[in-house]
């Protein structure tokens, strides 16, 4: 069983500042530390269903250098690989080659969430909300539509009580989350200890990888329309040549394809 764990840091247990994901701030240290033992505690989970292949890629963009990067490579659980992409969705290797699930560690809910911690959809890109064919999505719903592009189920999400919530109501009840923080507002939570959180984890990936059939493979819709609210007109007007891509209004985008892949190609990178 080839398994893909796929990861990001602000919805690890005892993450709550913006400091914690930031590369080069005191917080940082910490954060990449529980960070690789909550990736970790899914490995182990993963190893314990029977994976013979595990490999970690890191979401998470830290910048300075830390991007995508953001996690221990000494600490890892030996049993794994671990991917550095140069740009998020840019890597998609292990998915072409076949991969039988996804399990996504360290969630965070979309943007405008009100129990969400560290709610945003992509950091720094200035995005409201994103939908897919009307649907309106985060991070997790972009990385799971990557993953069901090459037909690959996501069967585990863990991050904070908002996360889990979402991505039910994206993927369907069967689809296994462990919720290891519960949000009390974007910048504050009540944390479940990391030792814990992480025996939670491990159990929750070998749980979930006991039926590769509970979750379908994530698939927006043919043909799709990715549609982005911008924080500001002056985002839109970078878009005004760029193929596929309808400004809408000020504020407004409109990606159309046949498939989502095309149409997320389209729009991403932002320029």
């Amino acid at each position: 069983m080839r398994v893909h764990v796929i990861s990001d840091i602000e919805g690890v247990s005892g993450v709550v500042r913006s400091q914690q994901g930031d590369g080069g701030e005191s917080l940082f240290d910490e954060a990449r530390r529980l960070y690789t033992e909550e990736i970790n505690a899914a490995i182990r989970g993963a190893c314990a269903a029977g994976a013979t292949e595990v490999v970690v890629m890191d979401c998470h963009g830290a910048g300075k250098g830390w991007d995508f990067n953001s996690l221990l490579p000494e600490a890892l659980d030996p049993r794994c690989e671990w991917v550095v992409q140069n740009e998020w969705t840019e890597y998609t290797g292990f998915l072409e080659e076949g991969c039988d699930a996804a399990l996504f560690v360290g969630m965070h809910a979309r943007a405008g969430v009100a129990d969400g911690v560290l709610n945003h959809t992509i950091s720094g890109s200035d995005i409201f909300e994103l939908r897919f064919n009307g649907t309106p999505v985060g991070e997790t719903g972009i990385n799971a539509a990557l993953c069901g592009t090459f037909g690959c189920p996501v069967v585990l999400v863990t991050g904070d009580e908002a996360v889990c919530r979402e991505s039910r109501e994206l993927l369907g009840e069967a689809l296994t989350t462990v919720a290891v923080k519960q949000g009390l507002g974007r910048n504050s939570a009540r944390n479940i200890a990391p030792q814990r959180a992480r025996e939670m984890i491990e159990e929750g990936a070998k749980r979930a990888l006991g039926d590769l059939t509970a979750v379908a493979p994530y698939d927006p819709g043919q043909p799709c329309e990715i549609g982005i609210d911008l924080m500001g007109s002056h985002i839109s007007e970078r878009y005004r040549n760029r193929h596929g891509v309808e400004v809408v209004d000020g504020r407004r985008l409109a990606s159309k394809a046949d498939d989502w892949w095309t149409a997320w190609g389209q729009f991403w990178p932002m320029p």
